[in-house]
């Protein structure tokens, strides 16, 4: 609630002073196209996350370097559609990578624990541990059902 409350008077604070300065009619030219250029960053998002997703893959950049340029890059492109000049200079830093160091120290990213049988790697591969003992004990517990309809109303 503290956050919002900061985030808000920050808002009305710089976008009443540079409504003032610059007028209302490019007040509106520019509400309008950073809407756009949001919009269009939210289209091409997929774009952008298959080129991660790549990148992840091949270990160029770990799984918290891809949760946190994704996460950033959409929350930038919602921003950039929110009216206001405070989330549009957010909205850009996010965009750029600036803030995005900033924005993981606020908001921490829980890590996998490492005390379940399976185990993450950073390429996003998952991999358990198979032995002969954990499959026997997965095959005891099968239980096979047949399910006899005794319904006579089907006419053959």
């Amino acid at each position: 609630m503290l956050y919002f409350l900061i985030y808000l008077f920050l808002e009305v604070m710089i976008s009443s002073s540079i409504a003032a300065s610059i007028g209302g009619l490019l007040t509106f030219v520019e509400i309008l196209f950073s809407a756009i250029i949001g919009m269009i960053i939210l289209k091409n998002f997929k774009y952008s996350l298959s080129e991660n997703v790549q990148k992840a893959r091949t270990g160029q950049i770990t799984q918290e370097e891809f949760i946190k340029t994704n996460v950033a890059k959409a929350i930038g492109a919602f921003l950039l559609i929110i009216p206001g000049f405070f989330t549009d200079i957010i909205g850009i830093l996010l965009q750029l990578g600036l803030f995005v160091s900033l924005f993981s120290k606020i908001f921490e990213f829980k890590k996998p624990n490492s005390s379940n049988n399976a185990t993450y790697s950073t390429s996003f591969e998952y991999t358990q541990t198979n032995n002969k003992q954990n499959n026997k004990r997965r095959d005891d517990e099968i239980i096979d059902v047949e399910i006899i309809d005794d319904n006579n109303t089907i006419k053959h």
